[in-house]
């Protein structure tokens, strides 16, 4: 959604967003509009709002519901159901259409007058009716007291048809030689008629006479006017019983009251373009009027200038909305123009929410910077010679500089820099030079390590690009675009050794694909160092041969892997060789083995019993330690086993332990007091 405002009136225009096209299929449109930000945010208020071409007219049905719009090629007529958002129905037609009348309240009830003189007539199940007039038709209104078509044309009488008898009735005869548009009004049924003279001419319906005769043509022309030819009327449009706008070709507006020959006021657009629709909006006193460049809205009493509304595409019809602030263009583009103004009226009801939306954005206000308007810096300023004018109106402070007058700026540029048109062509000359180079061979920027896997990569990317496959094959990254292994072309760690047992042995044919890619990795240093001498070709064979077998041939790659693996075998034969070699010239020294405290060396036997005992499994060594005793397995109350281990004792730890026990005995007997011996001798006890 995109906002502008002139004189602090906001317009938000709805149709601004990217259109998607019908034939794309959901799951691509939820994907683009999860890539796609302005995909994302644009407001699609009604579906495929939208013609194939250009749309030339747009109305609203009466009750509100339905808009209904025409437009080419082919020539065609949709409609739109407001309440479902979307398109109820599409009718294509045989010839383009002029303009085009609802006669009911809703869609059941159309009236089109074509450009090849036809008129038809269309119900709510689809065509009718169709007949003819006798001259070409340019616009046409409904009488609804007496059921009779008004048409005007390129003839000085106006035909009437009445729908009730279904019969042309006696023609109405004009003083003009060709009649533009017709109105009629819809409180006393005075119908009004434009002609190309300039002249608006009113007739009763009830006795078929004229009875006022305006020359708009005479009185469009003011002061400040500049007319260059005569102004013949485009636009016609009551309001009330006595209120009529007149448009002209020569871009002004006249605002008449019945009773006056004189206009009111006259409006003029400066554009000289012919005025192609004119609307009341009475709640504001405005009148909307549109050319092909512009819409203004003005006031109507004094004519001033209430706002403006310049659409990209040229203007072909505008329709208001009824009772709210919606605004439907007809444009020279496939997409209708979708405008809200808050001011005007509130959004319809089957829009509502845009109320809600638009206050929103009025409570966070973003600034507005435009293009006439240049921000520069104080560094700026001063590289310009302008520091003297901070503080001064031709100066605005924001943020961290200034805005001011892009005529100033660039006057004061010239100025400081007087070559500096000199400067724009040589910079718009190496554009073109490097517009041609761009279809010359690109030299191709290879990174620091990994060269030849980055040509590789390249390689195979050029010829997925060639091939027709392309299309149909799903799109994956490319290794050298990819941030996630842009260490692998940077860091020297993670260069590949093509002399590594693995890499040759994966890659049984690196020797023949690779030749080529490092003749083209010279050749391309060769051409990023152009100093650099060039190294000659060894004799034998030329730069240009190439191998006849193909990689794909089962047998080359079995006898390439066969003749990798006695490479690798001869090498590691080598290998074994040199490091028998070196242990032959290596001298022998005796090696020193510390004994843990506690332990006593016996021999080097028991260091080997104790290793293999620890080579054995679990199993052996459990079923051994049960055979010397010093493990028991029993079963518990709960169902489980139990082991338990007894630490088995060397003969050093039994003879210390029997020693110590010795010595507490003895020192326990040399502190019993004497008459505990007594007592002994007395008892009869022997003694200890």
């Amino acid at each position: 959604m995109q906002v502008s405002s002139l004189n602090e009136v906001k317009i938000y225009s709805l149709s601004c967003g990217k259109s998607l096209p019908e034939w794309l299929s959901d799951r691509k449109k939820r994907a683009l509009q999860k890539k796609d930000v302005d995909v994302r945010r644009r407001i699609e208020l009604i579906q495929d709002f939208e013609m194939p071409t250009v749309c030339t007219t747009i109305k609203v049905s009466k009750d509100g519901q339905y808009i209904l719009a025409t437009g080419t090629y082919k020539p065609r007529v949709r409609c739109y159901d407001t309440y479902q958002l979307s398109l109820k129905f599409e009718r294509c037609l045989d010839s383009e259409v002029v303009t085009f009348e609802t006669l009911s309240d809703d869609y059941s009830k159309i009236v089109f007058l074509h450009n090849d003189r036809y008129i038809e007539f269309h119900s709510q199940s689809g065509f009718y009716y169709k007949t003819r007039i006798p001259k070409f038709g340019r616009d046409f209104s409904y009488h609804y007291p007496s059921c009779d078509l008004y048409f005007v044309g390129a003839s000085s009488e106006v035909y009437r048809l009445n729908l009730e008898q279904g019969r042309y009735l006696n023609p109405l005869q004009t003083d003009a030689a060709e009649n533009n548009v017709c109105d009629i009004n819809s409180v006393h049924g005075l119908f009004a008629t434009g002609t190309v003279e300039g002249r608006v001419e009113c007739w009763d319906p009830r006795v078929r006479s004229r009875v006022g005769l305006l020359d708009c043509a005479l009185s469009s022309v003011t002061a400040d006017s500049e007319v260059n030819s005569l102004p013949t009327i485009s636009a016609l449009k009551f309001n009330g019983a006595l209120t009529m706008a007149v448009g002209t070709s020569t871009g002004q507006v006249l605002l008449y009251d019945l009773r006056s020959d004189k206009p009111l006021l006259v409006k003029d657009h400066q554009y000289g373009l012919p005025i192609k629709s004119v609307h009341f909006q009475d709640s504001l006193d405005l009148i909307l009027s549109a050319d092909s460049r512009i819409i203004k809205m003005w006031n109507k009493n004094s004519g001033k200038i209430f706002t403006s509304l310049e659409p990209e595409h040229d203007i072909n019809d505008v329709c208001l909305y009824p009772n709210s602030g919606m605004l439907l263009t007809a444009n020279e583009t496939p997409k209708m123009g979708i405008y809200y103004i808050p001011v005007l009226g509130p959004a319809p009801r089957w829009c509502s929410f845009l109320d809600n939306l638009t206050e929103e954005l009025e409570e966070n206000p973003e600034s507005t910077v435009y293009d006439d308007y240049k921000f520069v810096t104080k560094k700026d300023l001063e590289n310009l010679g302008l520091t003297h004018l901070i503080g001064s109106p031709f100066l605005r402070a924001y943020m961290h500089g200034f805005f001011m007058d892009i005529r100033l700026y660039h006057k004061v540029k010239l100025m400081v820099n007087p070559f500096a048109y000199e400067e724009y062509r040589k910079d718009k000359i190496r554009q073109k030079i490097e517009e041609t180079r761009a279809q010359r061979v690109q030299l191709k920027k290879l990174p620091k390590v990994n060269k030849e896997l980055a040509l590789k990569l390249i390689e195979e990317e050029e010829e997925k690009q060639k091939s027709t496959w392309k299309k149909k094959a799903k799109s994956l990254p490319n290794i050298l675009t990819d941030d996630r292994f842009k260490v692998m072309f940077e860091n020297p760690d993670f260069q590949v050794d093509e002399e590594s047992e693995e890499f040759r042995l994966l890659n049984p044919l690196v020797s023949k694909i690779s030749e080529k890619r490092k003749k083209k990795l010279r050749l391309l240093e060769q051409q990023e160092h152009p100093d650099k001498e060039e190294e000659e070709e060894p004799e034998g064979r030329p730069s240009d041969a190439e191998s006849s077998e193909s990689s794909d041939d089962e047998k080359g790659w079995v006898e390439e892997v066969r003749k990798q693996r006695r490479l690798l075998q001869q090498e590691e034969r080598a290998k074994r060789q040199e490091r028998l070699r070196e242990d032959q010239q290596t001298v022998l020294r005796p090696q020193f083995y510390e004994i843990k405290a506690g332990e006593e060396f016996r021999s080097f036997s028991d260091s080997a019993t104790k290793q293999k005992l620890m080579n054995k499994t679990l199993e052996d060594r459990l079923k051994l330690e049960a055979k010397n005793g010093t493990l028991n397995v029993s079963d518990t109350t709960v169902g489980s086993k139990q082991l338990t281990f007894t630490l088995k004792r060397s003969e050093q730890q039994k003879k210390q332990q029997e020693a110590e026990k010795m010595h507490r005995q003895e020192r326990k007997a040399l502190r019993r007091p004497a008459g505990h011996l007594k007592s002994r001798r007395k008892r009869g006890r022997p003694f200890p």
